[in-house]
């Protein structure tokens, strides 16, 4: 089995970020920032030994690459932000594509989304809006994205180079585009692309474009909360009460919103995939309040082995049900959103050994 983990690389200085929210920012100012919520809340998160790393330092790339290597990851899919040419965070994956000698392997996903202040405040300011342009603009993204794709390291889907668009249900030119971007591949000689989407908002079946995609991808949990916010919003914007054992949590669904770590989990190995093209998803934990403060949401009740049953059980639904041999991860390191699988000073090496185990225990690792 093939886990792929989502790679964040936002955690490096670069003039943009220090323009929009001061000298110095990077993720690790909304861990380190972070604050408790309710009472038994486990916030800040520390990772182990205060390494706030650089993501410019290749010492910093090796030892992740070494340590997902050694508890059974199998790549990262690195989100990658493009804007009508202009980069953001592009960096970290140029620095990969450039030492050969970082033996993992590694894919893109393009997060094509504005970038606003709402990631990080309940502001909606667009800071840089996402366009698509026309053909000379897919053109010039392709090229830049060919050097990643002719890679040996790059993950292939028989020879064909994959990309993930986080919301193809954004792009109001997607099949002229990927039409192009198929075309602009066989030009390059390569055999072509293998175009997944990633976001739960969109479902090829119901889109003129969505031929083009050779898979789907159930991002979770995104997925699941469609449904468990449906399930909020009967309650209306009354205060109720999310009772588990230890925790008594009043809630508003206009501040924090706690989700049961059991019961989406359960939701997800319940899921029957859309069609034959879906690949399933699974996520450590989720905790977006070091972002969104009291805004945010949150899964109560994780521990790291009930992490290792739910992906053991997942691991085994995506050869018996869905017939794949991927698994697409939350996260390696969203730890401004909870999902991350580096150590950390409350559990240590907890996550990584969870999955590994997770892997030994449905015959996937030795």
């Amino acid at each position: 089995m093939k886990i792929i983990a989502f790679y964040l690389p936002q955690y490096h200085t670069f003039p943009e970020n220090e323009q929009w929210w001061g000298q110095g920012f990077t993720e690790w100012c909304n861990v380190k920032n972070a604050a408790p919520v309710f009472q038994g809340h486990i916030q800040p998160r520390i990772p182990l030994n205060n390494n706030y790393y650089n993501l410019l330092s290749p010492e910093t790339v090796k030892w992740q690459v070494k340590l997902a290597k050694e508890y059974g990851i199998y790549g990262f899919c690195y989100y990658h932000y493009w804007f009508d040419g202009k980069m953001l965070m592009e960096k970290p994956m140029e620095h990969m594509l450039a030492d050969k000698s970082i033996d993992f392997p590694f894919c893109i996903s393009w997060a094509n989304e504005d970038w606003t202040r709402a990631w990080a405040q309940k502001n909606k300011e667009v800071l840089i809006q996402q366009t698509y342009g026309d053909e000379a603009e897919w053109k010039r993204h392709f090229e830049y994205l060919l050097q990643f794709f002719r890679d040996e390291r790059y993950i292939k889907n028989e020879g064909r180079p994959v990309i993930v668009l986080y919301r193809a249900d954004k792009i109001p030119c997607l099949e002229k585009m990927l039409l192009k971007w198929k075309e602009y591949a066989r030009e390059s000689g390569l055999p072509g692309l293998c175009i997944m989407y990633q976001c739960a908002s969109y479902d090829h079946r119901r889109d003129k474009a969505g031929y083009l995609f050779d898979y789907g991808i159930e991002y979770q949990p995104n997925t699941v909360r469609i449904e468990q916010r449906k399930t909020l919003q009967m309650i209306s914007k009354k205060v109720y009460h999310i009772v588990s054992d230890k925790l008594h949590i009043p809630q508003k669904l206009n501040s924090s919103i706690s989700y049961s770590y059991d019961d989406t989990w359960k939701r997800i190995l319940q899921m029957n995939p859309r069609d034959e093209k879906m690949i399933p998803g699974a996520y450590v934990n989720w905790d977006n309040t070091p972002r969104h403060k009291q805004h945010g949401s949150l899964d109560y009740g994780y521990s790291s082995e009930k992490f290792k049953k739910y992906l053991s059980a997942q691991i085994r639904r995506a050869k018996e049900v869905y017939q794949k041999n991927y698994i697409f991860l939350f996260a390696w390191n969203e730890w401004g959103e909870g999902g991350y699988m580096e150590p950390d000073e409350q559990e240590g090496y907890a996550r990584l050994k969870a999955l590994k185990e997770a892997l030994v225990d449905t015959g996937e690792l030795e």
